[in-house]
């Protein structure tokens, strides 16, 4: 099956007049199902419907080299935010882009779904569009946007599209396609699930949850707080209710959220004719090489930190594809020509997630305001690795794999309650490649309360039995701890903590991460209003410059190039025993300083004076 059409001459060729739907991404054309609008625009196709693309828009002359569609445009940002994929956590540009050709950045707009709807409305104005995909999906409601630190409204507002799918999308898709066969337009179609839309206040739906309005959620930051929480507690698909808020003289309507996909509707997404590569007009597009023989088992996650998105976006409740469907995409991988004998993943946004947290769910839901696992584990959780165990082992006989690797994020808090520790020996004899990578993310526990992530004692358990069982198995292996610094609730004592554990563990981490403030998380409420959503206490927040440098030097203390950042925060932390030459010290003393009378050159000596 060839790609989609992408011109004029793609449509003549397939003897198309006018196309149905046409997508638009800010995305280079990659027709892989790690990619929202492969699945999108591949089962609009296999709905009996004629589809196109367009990638990263610029031109008028490009929003219109397909035409008008017959029934509506889908507008997506990409795989990314578009902010978060042009600016780092310091507000600079990036120039890397891995979702672009060749990895250049600047190849899609800020705000790409607001840019993107805007034209389309400009060029057609009587063609109604839809958004999706993740950006579309946080900025449903009136958010705190980091770029501009400001609270803007709900992406609708702002682009002028008419209906908002949020979430995954592929139920409220395939009804959305069944109801245009009927003849109906989007506007046709508010009572879908999964959905937003803006309509007149007259017509609020009765019964809905009510947030504050965005005017007074701009200005109130304890509104802000309270409308962040309900909008987390109605986002369960079993007791999930209709949520508004009134923007200016509309009103904003999320509908409940959708019922995630069946296992057998899961399969048939990914089982569908992608052509698995980027489309040949592009020399390279980078984001191929990490996802080309990997393959996604699972969706969503029950993890539910509060920096991730995952929860708004995909949702709590975990369902995963059939093993067969998994193993057939092993196999096909299998054969590809330049296939080397190494799957480089089969995971999702939690790997060793393999079915829903407790039994309970199906019928109630999970827990209103309550983590599955932080800080201490439900105690109805059923911890088993026996299907992905025996999952793992199939794709490792496959004639032509040399390899099964997991990357994909690993819950060690989740594999400890595991009372047999059958997966963590499987996992170190068969499925890392040298290095584990894992995110205890902070040592500081109040911090860790505030990230929504187990108590660091845990981890410390994890490390000792990862190492017994590599040992074991005569395996010369290491973990990788990903840590954040200055998350909400960090301060510089709890940044000093965290250093003197990594001492501690011999922990060196080559990269850090700031916290990044997305939309629509609970800690970017927390970072905005400097409150808890769900207890209403204050929280500190590291906001200057300083402070960040200081948190972030304090995790790469031992770098001669953060010596002096470093001792500042010791200083102001009151930790100047961690300056010296003993085991535990962080850093040594600073050289003896020049006397300040002492004229010195250029490198610091002393000049000296002339002979008199």
């Amino acid at each position: 099956m060839p790609f989609l059409p992408i011109c004029r001459e793609d449509m003549r060729e397939r003897g198309i007049e006018e196309l149905d739907f046409i997508c638009v991404t800010g995305d280079a054309y990659i027709d892989h199902p790690t990619f929202g609008i492969a699945i999108i625009s591949r089962m609009i196709e296999a709905a009996g419907f004629s589809v196109g693309i367009i990638a990263q828009p610029v031109s008028d002359g490009d929003f219109t080299k397909l035409g008008k569609p017959k029934h509506c445009f889908m507008v997506t940002g990409g795989n990314i935010d578009s902010m978060v994929s042009n600016y780092t956590v310091a507000l600079k540009k990036r120039n890397d882009d891995a979702y672009s050709e060749g990895g250049r950045g600047g190849k899609r707009p800020d705000r790409a779904v607001t840019v993107y709807c805007r034209a389309l409305k400009r060029l057609f104005p009587d063609v109604e569009i839809e958004i999706g995909g993740l950006e579309a999906s946080l900025r449903r409601f009136a958010h705190y946007d980091y770029w501009s630190d400001s609270v803007m409204p709900s992406v609708l507002v702002d682009s002028g599209a008419d209906f908002l799918m949020y979430g995954m999308g592929e139920v409220t898709l395939s009804e959305m396609l069944n109801r245009f066969k009927q003849g109906q337009r989007l506007a046709d179609m508010h009572d879908l699930r999964g959905i937003c839309y803006l309509t007149k206040p007259e017509n609020t739906p009765l019964g809905a949850v009510q947030c504050d309005s965005f005017e007074i959620v701009r200005d109130n930051k304890k509104a802000y707080a309270k409308a962040c929480r309900k909008q987390y507690d109605e986002q369960d698909e079993v007791y999930g209710r209709t949520i508004v808020q009134r923007h200016g003289n509309m009103m904003l309507v999320q509908n409940p959220p959708q019922r995630s996909v069946t296992q057998a509707e899961f399969d048939y997404a990914y089982e569908l004719p992608y052509m698995r590569a980027y489309h040949p007009v592009y020399k390279n597009v980078p984001a191929i090489q990490e996802i080309e023989f990997s393959i996604t088992h699972n969706r969503g996650c029950f993890g539910f930190c509060n920096f991730c998105s995952i929860a708004l976006h995909q949702g709590r409740k975990v369902v995963t594809r059939s093993e067969d469907s998994v193993y057939n995409e092993a196999v096909m991988l299998s054969e590809k020509p330049n296939f080397k004998g190494y799957i480089h993943d089969v995971g999702g946004p939690t790997a060793n997630f393999r079915h829903p947290s407790c039994e309970k769910q199906e019928e109630h839901g999970l827990c209103k305001g309550r983590k599955c696992l932080a800080p201490t584990p439900c105690k109805n959780i059923n911890a088993d690795h026996s299907d992905y165990i025996r999952l793992l082992r199939r794709l490792r006989s496959i004639k032509k794999v040399k390899k099964v690797f997991i990357r994909s994020g690993i819950r060690f808090d989740y594999m400890l309650l595991e009372k047999n520790g059958a997966f963590l020996d499987e996992l170190v004899a068969n499925h890392v490649s040298g290095q584990l990578k894992v995110a205890p993310e902070h040592a500081s526990n109040k911090v860790l309360d505030k990230m929504g992530k187990p108590h660091i004692e845990v981890y410390e358990e994890f490390e000792k039995k990862f190492y017994a069982s590599t040992k074991k198995c005569g395996k010369e292996q290491y973990l990788v701890p990903y840590l954040m610094s200055s998350h909400p609730g960090c301060t510089l004592a709890d940044a000093v903590e965290l250093a003197v554990f990594e001492k501690r563990h011999n922990i060196r981490p080559e990269q850090v991460q700031d916290f990044y403030p997305t939309p629509g998380t609970i800690s970017t409420a927390m970072f905005h209003t400097g409150l808890d959503p769900y207890t209403m206490e204050p929280v500190f927040v590291p906001r200057t410059a300083e402070e960040k440098a200081m948190q972030r030097a304090l995790l790469q203390y031992f770098k001669p190039q953060n010596r002096d950042l470093v001792e500042k925060a010791l200083r102001i932390a009151k930790r100047t025993d961690l300056i010296g030459y003993g085991k535990d010290c962080l850093i040594p003393p600073s050289k003896t300083p020049v006397k300040p009378n002492v004229k010195t050159n250029e490198r610091g000596n002393p000049k000296k004076g002339r002979k008199k």
